[in-house]
């Protein structure tokens, strides 16, 4: 009996050890012995049970495809709601557009222009169809940008978009307009890879709400372009993605086969998604536009999430006033996506700039600021200013364990360990193993406070600045605010070549607004886009320079902490 009870005593002993040891880790170091022993004992009797069950119901699948979370963000600043469906943009014509005799200036033609070609019938769908896959195909080897064409869909596509036509009836447009998708935006009877080895022959029998609105648009899906594996960086099964401007450096961010295929006019535009950086940084490092719009705008039934209070989809394109159409064609609510609305933005081919008031940054790129101000917007200097000191550690704690909860699976099953990129999701994923319920609402809390902070020092209508410092990424995705790239110059790439290189690094800046204010942001960068050819240019993927041989794909090591969805 005595042997007994001092056996008992020990196992108590060393199992308080242990779980005080597992609470040290989670800052909750300040129990007594007798008190970790209750909590171990309510830990295995009622906890483990409630977790197991709750796992079995609806954590055996991964992505987040099934069962979303009902606790929705909303990054609304008023109060009031609006009501009903908001009416579409007036989208202008690009009158007077004729056929050029080159494809190749025909590939980098705006998607107002090709739609005006399509429209007066200078060219048929199936023609830029064609046109665009033979891009695809010639360039994708060079850029590891491809995941899946979608040749047989296009072609149905484009045809009857022709046929539509021949009747007499337009969609608007994007009506025979083609176009990739983001391989984490599902396509039934095509792979949805999510770009990671383990789900490379996946097909999901699920029409991704994106895909449907751009379908009911005319448009026509020419490819399924690469993600990071997972969402994360530009590493995926296949290889990693490169830069069109430079193929010696590589895209980043997990968008990166829509950014380079749309840099390179393998496409006129893609869609790409955001969590933290992945619409930003890839069209920084390509040298094209892209918006990241308000939390909420974009249904995302169909798309693999990561945390569904921060993924947001977005269009890349080469033209601002081509992100609008394309905006205006994708957004409202999805009724399969609680968190996505119908968000009243104005119409930003009528915004009248001369009334904003547009701060900038120390960062902003100048000619931004003197172009805008030459054409009557009133320029301010300007600086954000919050308290929240932690805002990459609270978009940290909410993308890790959200992401964790979407693919708990993956993770104990041990799938991890064949992850194309060992220093990335697998490290941070197992770290959010460790971030109690409590420290992950708290974060919320936290991000609230910086929301309203945010909030009440926006007294501008729009700010310029830099579109990929790490803090302003995470402060902006973790607010909801709206921002689109556009790209304002060239320099120099770290040493080139001494006999010369056409080879570039690009220059760009970010146009921020608050949130439901996109069509500022957009009327700012159409204002600019007017004035300057930046967007314009071409990289330079035929023609290079002395010493630029096209490089076989390097063993690299990835920088820690990269960009995510």
């Amino acid at each position: 009996m005595d042997s007994n009870i001092g056996s008992e005593c020990s196992k108590n002993v060393t199992e308080a050890t242990q779980f005080g040891c597992a609470l040290t880790l989670l800052d909750a170091d300040f129990f007594n012995d007798s008190q970790v022993l209750e909590i171990t004992k309510g830990v295995k009797e009622f906890n483990i049970p409630i977790i197991r069950a709750n796992r079995k119901l609806v954590a055996s699948v991964n992505g987040g495809l099934d069962n979303p979370s009902p606790l929705v963000f909303n990054p609304e600043w008023s109060k009031e709601q609006s009501q009903g469906k908001t009416s579409r943009f007036n989208h202008p014509s690009a009158s007077g557009i004729q056929r050029p005799n080159n494809e190749e200036d025909i590939a980098f033609m705006s998607v107002l222009e090709l739609g005006e070609l399509i429209k007066n019938k200078q060219i048929t769908s199936e023609e830029l169809t064609e046109i665009f896959l033979k891009r695809l195909r010639r360039y994708s080897p060079v850029l590891e940008s491809v995941v899946t064409y979608t040749e047989d869909l296009a072609y149905q596509q484009a045809k009857e978009a022709d046929k539509l036509l021949s009747k007499g009836v337009y969609l608007g447009p994007l009506h025979g307009i083609p176009y990739g998708l983001k391989d984490i935006i599902s396509v039934p009877q095509y792979k949805t890879t999510w770009g990671s080895t383990t789900f490379k022959n996946q097909v999901l029998d699920i029409e991704a709400w994106v895909y449907k609105r751009l379908k009911s648009a005319g448009a026509v899906l020419v490819a399924k372009l690469v993600t990071g594996s997972l969402a994360y960086d530009d590493i995926w099964f296949g290889g990693r993605t490169r830069n069109p401007w430079n193929i010696e450096e590589f895209s980043t961010g997990s968008s990166a086969g829509p950014a380079a295929c749309t840099s390179a006019g393998m496409v006129p535009f893609a869609i790409g998604s955001e969590t933290a950086g992945s619409i930003t940084y890839p069209a920084a490092r390509c040298g094209v536009t892209a918006l990241r719009p308000t939390f909420g705008s974009v249904g995302r039934t169909g798309v693999m999430s990561l945390s569904e209070s921060l993924d947001k989809l977005g269009p890349f394109c080469r033209y601002a006033a081509d992100c609008a159409v394309i905006l205006d064609s994708i957004r409202g609510k999805d009724p399969d996506d609680s968190s996505s609305r119908d968000i009243p933005f104005g119409d930003p081919f009528s915004v009248d700039i001369t009334k904003l008031t547009v701060g900038y940054l120390e960062d902003a790129d100048m000619e931004v600021v003197h172009v805008l101000e030459s054409k009557g917007v009133k320029v301010v200097p300007f600086k954000l200013n919050y308290t929240v000191d932690s805002v990459q550690g609270i978009l940290n704690f909410t993308m890790d364990v959200d992401m964790l909860a979407h693919f708990d699976e993956w993770q104990r099953s041990g799938k991890d360990n064949n992850y194309e990129a060992q220093d990335q999701w697998p490290v941070e994923l197992r770290r959010a193993r460790a971030v109690s319920a409590v420290d992950y609402m708290q974060a919320q809390r936290a991000r609230g406070k910086l929301i309203q902070e945010v909030k009440k020092n926006f007294n501008v209508d729009a700010f310029i600045g830099n579109a990929t410092d790490w803090e302003r990424v995470c402060m902006g995705n973790l607010v909801g605010l709206p921002v689109i790239v556009v790209p304002t110059g060239f320099k120099s790439i770290p040493n080139p070549p001494p006999t010369g290189t056409r080879r570039r690094t690009t220059v760009n800046t970010g146009i921020y607004a608050p949130p439901n204010h996109d069509h500022i942001a957009l009327a700012l960068a159409m204002a600019y886009q007017s004035a300057t050819n930046h967007h314009k240019q071409r990289p330079p993927i035929d023609e290079l320079g002395p010493n630029d041989t096209i490089p076989n794909p390097p063993t690299v090591s990835i920088p820690p902490r990269l960009l995510h969805l």
